[in-house]
């Protein structure tokens, strides 16, 4: 059994692939490395035929059933359990399905699922509901769902974007063991993940597939120089253009403050017992494995958490629930999360979501100035989507949607600028972009940057200040361990 590729062209709505001569033989597992913005997502999607949308031309032939793990598939998911809400029926709030039920496909045994929630370390979250587990927590609940399909092959797309350090590895290994029962296609996005335990990598870039090496030939291939280059010169326009519209603030109030902190549900206590505060021109890093509450902790300082209200918190030298709106304390920060992205379902165009962000809106409902659409089309310019424009947002590639995400969090200069997990589904070249940008908002002052990765190759110059939870085996739930520079 072979996949094969003759003289193909794939087209999407926003993304266009072509393969001239490709063989993956049986049980062959690739990786699949993309440069300047090259998407394999009409890839997957039609070898996983999980889009109808895409344009297929010349010969594929392809003798396998495929099921596909990708931020877009998980996304997608999220939105039939949205669907499906039944908590105005009932006496507390619907988290969605549980882990558990979600791996129990039809016909399945007992033992098998309980084998799939003991591989991917789910266990301990088997009765949790999927709308409350962490972006790393539901990667691995996407894969176990996927193999618990028994597909003839697995499409992961970035599988390893959103895990801890120890989740990282664990599950190298379990893909490992995996590719020698079955063919394994994998995007990855980071030299650093790069299996060990693929048979070849192929190198897509101008929306094509470039070149195939063995692992040993990768290792010595310049696509590193040459990626590094392109992002310098791509991440001074971005400088320039922060340049131009920028502001300082002069404010000298604390950004955010906290006092014995702590978030609980009725089965259990995420953390407890912070004392934190954000104090002006400071940089912070949150860190922590999945499932300790970083996301969480975020959502209490922007005010999506229903618990901000019942923790003692100053935003912006103001006590939480003294008179203002979350209007008022949105207006000063930026967002990018993986949750902001999965909330972010408006029918708007690319242009309209840019331009959303000086609203701190999801769509847009106010008629726009001339200044603001003329910003929000430099930033389209400079981050190469100029030409999607009035493409619905919900129609672009998943890496166009961060990108534009990243305009519209920064398109009204906020104080504060929260990346949680920012990087998830950029390629090489995008997620270099992303970080320069960063990296100079934090040198020249221009926001605070409030940052969570899982990645210690992510380190930020200039972020020194550093939130790290831990769990407490006493308590049975997490603390912080809080590092300060001078």
């Amino acid at each position: 059994m072979e996949l094969t590729f003759k003289d193909v062209t794939l087209t999407s709505p926003t993304t266009r692939l072509s393969i001239k001569d490709w063989k993956i033989h049986h049980k062959e597992s690739w990786a699949l490395f993309c440069t300047d913005g090259t998407s394999i997502s009409a890839l997957f999607d039609n070898l996983g035929k999980s889009d109808d949308e895409t344009i297929v031309e010349g010969e594929i032939d392809n003798p396998y059933s495929w099921v596909q793990v990708s931020l877009k598939e998980q996304q997608r998911l999220l939105e039939d359990e949205l669907a499906n809400d039944d908590t105005d029926f009932l006496d507390k709030i619907d988290q969605g399905s549980t882990v558990a039920e979600l791996i129990s496909i039809k016909g399945m045994t007992s033992t098998k699922c309980q084998q799939l929630l003991e591989q991917l370390d789910l266990q301990h979250l088997a009765n949790t509901g999927f709308r409350a587990l962490s972006t790393g927590e539901s990667r691995r609940v996407m894969l176990a769902r996927a193999i618990a399909f028994n597909p003839d092959g697995l499409l992961l797309d970035d599988p390893f974007a959103g895990l801890d350090i120890q989740h990282r590895q664990s599950l190298q290994h379990y893909l490992a063991t995996l590719s020698t029962t079955m063919p394994i296609l994998c995007g990855i996005s980071r030299f650093e993940d790069m299996p060990a335990w693929v048979d070849k990598i192929a190198l897509f870039g101008h929306h094509s597939l470039v070149d195939t090496f063995s692992f040993d030939e990768w290792q010595e291939h310049r696509v590193i120089k040459q990626l590094t280059s392109q992002s310098k010169r791509q991440s001074e326009k971005v400088q320039q253009l922060l340049d131009k519209h920028k502001h300082l603030s002069t404010d000298s109030d604390t950004i955010f403050k906290i006092q014995q902190g702590h978030v609980a549900y009725t089965d259990k206590i995420i953390f407890t017992g912070l004392n934190w505060q954000i104090d002006p021109l400071q940089h912070w890093q949150i860190k922590g494995p999945n499932g300790c509450g970083k996301s969480t902790l975020l959502g209490l300082i922007f005010g999506d958490h229903p618990q901000c209200y019942s923790n003692d918190i100053v935003i912006f030298g103001r006590q939480r629930g003294s008179g203002e709106t979350i209007w008022q304390i949105k207006q000063q920060i930026g967002m990018v999360s993986s949750a902001l992205h999965l909330q972010y379902r408006a029918g708007c165009s690319t242009l309209e979501a840019v331009i959303s962000g000086f609203y701190d809106s999801i769509g847009l409902y106010r008629k726009p100035t001339k200044a603001q659409i003329d910003e929000a089309l430099e930033w389209l310019e400079i981050l190469h989507l100029s030409e999607y424009r009035n493409t619905p947002f919900r129609q672009l590639d998943y890496a166009q949607q961060r990108l534009a995400l990243l305009a519209r969090a920064l398109i009204k200069h906020p104080r504060l600028l929260i990346l949680d997990e920012p990087y998830q589904g950029l390629d090489y070249l995008g997620r270099m972009l992303f970080k320069n940008t960063v990296s100079y908002l934090v040198s020249k002052q221009l926001c605070q940057v409030l940052y969570v990765s899982h990645y210690d190759e992510d380190k930020i110059l200039g972020i020194d200040n550093v939130l790290s939870f831990h769990f407490d085996e006493g308590l049975q739930c997490y603390r912080a361990k809080i590092n300060t520079v001078a």
